[in-house]
């Protein structure tokens, strides 16, 4: 009897935390909504579902090509070229978006870059590089529109970060790097942010189904990095597709989460590291060994430029998953 009554119990907590998620859910219909990097991936399937929630879209990208294929597609959202590493830029696109659509309600902080080698293998700037990105490309617009937020009353910041921003990985070490730091810049400012109804919900997704093996850089001679790369984040049960990272973040954001973990796997990753350092070091050791790369810099260029080694690999089943991966990367872009 006592356990049926604490199952009850449970039950109806369970259900009425659903009514008060609901309840409290915000409406995203009209508002204008800024994202970051919006034109590729992730930004790109938040962009898609947000315009079918009714916003006001305003995106940035340092492609210009990318960006005039998105105006073409989708006319109504206001492109423009910026590089969210260059404080000025910044300040101008918000200017500019603000000028637009008389405002800006919501700032999706997602651009970002991945850059695959050993530790030795980056050179100095491209661990620079790499937090000039993820980590100042939020500082910069969370400080160019916060005095518009302020002055308004109300505002929210949604922070894309990472798995690799709880757990460092191998061969990530400049973006998991500036990830951390974009995790601990955006959940201290939700506690100082709060205070002026400004929210911040800070996004971990896990490896993501987003063709982000394309535009990564590898070093150049290294195409099995590459190959594991590509068929790692192109495997479902490991990574969840943009789509469904898009649809949680946008549940997040509508139920002013401060902080929301995307995937399982992530959230096991994250778990395990918690409980158990000693071990997932040990583990990482023995993947750091197993991983191809070199320890001298050396330029690297985008997977996209190495695709073609496809052509000679010595394991099939990473040749058809990088296969696969490219068409979803085409046919999504």
């Amino acid at each position: 009897m006592k356990k049926t009554n604490l199952l009850g119990f449970l039950g109806a907590a369970l259900v009425g935390k659903k009514l008060i998620d609901l309840a409290t859910r915000e409406n995203l219909n009209d508002k204008v909504i800024l994202i970051t990097g919006g034109t590729t991936g992730l930004g790109f399937e938040l962009m898609r579902q947000l315009l079918e929630e009714g916003c006001r879209l305003a995106i940035c990208a340092r492609d210009v090509a990318d960006l005039n294929d998105v105006k073409e597609k989708f006319p109504q959202v206001f492109v423009e070229r910026c590089d969210v590493s260059v404080r000025e830029e910044v300040e101008s696109f918000i200017a500019k978006t603000i000028d637009h659509f008389g405002g800006v309600d919501v700032v999706i902080n997602n651009a970002g870059i991945i850059m695959v080698a050993p530790m030795e293998g980056f050179t100095f700037d491209d661990y620079h590089h790499a937090m000039d990105v993820m980590y100042w490309g939020i500082v910069n617009t969370t400080f160019a529109v916060l005095p518009h937020m302020k002055a308004r009353g109300r505002g929210q910041l949604v922070n894309i970060t990472s798995v690799g921003g709880k757990v460092s990985i191998p061969h990530l070490l400049p973006y998991s790097a500036a990830k951390f730091a974009a995790v601990g810049f955006s959940e201290g400012i939700a506690a100082e942010l709060k205070q002026h109804n400004i929210l911040v919900t800070t996004i971990v997704p896990g490896l993501m189904r987003t063709g982000s093996y394309v535009n990564a850089l590898f070093q150049e001679d290294n195409k099995w990095s590459f190959k594991i790369f590509s068929a790692i984040s192109s495997t479902p049960g490991v990574t969840i597709s943009a789509a469904s990272a898009a649809r949680g973040t946008i549940r997040a954001m509508k139920e002013k989460r401060a902080l929301k973990v995307l995937g399982l796997p992530a959230k096991a990753l994250i778990e395990l590291h918690h409980f158990f350092p000693e071990t997932m070091t040990r583990l990482f050791t023995v993947t750091a060994k197993l991983l191809p790369g070199n320890d001298t810099p050396e330029d690297l260029v985008t997977g996209e430029e190495i695709a073609s080694e496809f052509a000679d690999a010595e394991v099939p089943v990473l040749d058809v998953i990088g296969h696969r991966a490219q068409a979803e990367y085409q046919k999504n872009g």
